[in-house]
């Protein structure tokens, strides 16, 4: 028997509740402890929970530096870059202070948790951007939501290639339309009836669905550098 097994480390923001709290449930089961950050309670008793506004710099900075100095150093982590902002407004309602919101959240909080907890993951580590479908594609009215998940494929694709030599693997996973808070706070009953239907499945996906796509992402060190669409077979009309 090993004496001094790895400690295994789920570290996840925005896992209060939808796909961050339905993957938080799988990895606990997994025998993993739970580090979550978000502006609300993580409800799992289990879980350490950081409150944090990732949009807010010193916020984040802090929760960051915090991570760095009560994580042990050659552990196991699996970092998830879960939490986001469904931004709404095309090109012409973009303003800047949404804009800015948008980048901080999407973009600037998991460099920030990347550069404080990578030099703490031992090799069997993981690192997990969640994208979207819209990480590929466009549609209209979505300006600053589009922009930053494009640019969630990006960065992982950048990690790939800087973690190389490091034992630690990337990827993303980008869900379709999922049956999230966030969704239904962004569309109307009616719009959600439609979205559902623009599958080969016609209905939502569920977030449980998409958290054992990062639980299997995060235990195949070959998809270094893949994208997972988990979309229910998007139909393109």
């Amino acid at each position: 028997m090993d004496e001094n097994p790895v400690m295994k480390t789920l570290v996840i923001t925005g896992a209060s509740a939808g796909i961050g709290l339905e993957t938080a449930k799988l990895f606990l089961q997994d025998g993993y402890s739970l580090v979550t950050l978000s502006r609300r309670r993580c409800p799992i008793s289990e879980a350490h929970h950081m409150f944090c506004d990732l949009g807010e710099p010193q916020a984040r900075a802090a929760a960051a530096d915090e991570l760095a100095s009560q994580l042990p150093s050659s552990s196991e982590i699996c970092l998830v870059h879960n939490a986001g902002t469904l931004a709404s407004g095309s090109l012409f309602e973009a303003t800047e202070e949404r804009f800015r919101r948008a980048i901080e959240i999407n973009m600037l909080a998991p460099l920030a948790l990347n550069r404080a907890l990578i030099k703490k993951m031992a090799p069997g580590s993981s690192i997990i951007y969640l994208g979207s479908t819209l990480s590929e594609i466009a549609v209209p009215g979505s300006f600053a939501y589009v922009a930053t998940r494009h640019a969630t494929l990006g960065m992982m694709r950048a990690t790939c290639q800087d973690l190389a030599g490091t034992g630690i693997h990337t990827a993303a996973v980008c869900p379709g339309f999922t049956d999230t808070e966030m969704l239904r706070d962004h569309l109307p009953e009616q719009a959600l009836a439609s979205v559902a239907q623009a599958n080969a499945f016609g209905r939502l996906v569920e977030p449980a669905e998409i958290a054992e796509c990062i639980r299997f992402v995060a235990s195949q060190r070959a998809l270094n550098g893949a994208v997972l669409h988990a979309n229910l077979g998007q139909i393109q009309r």
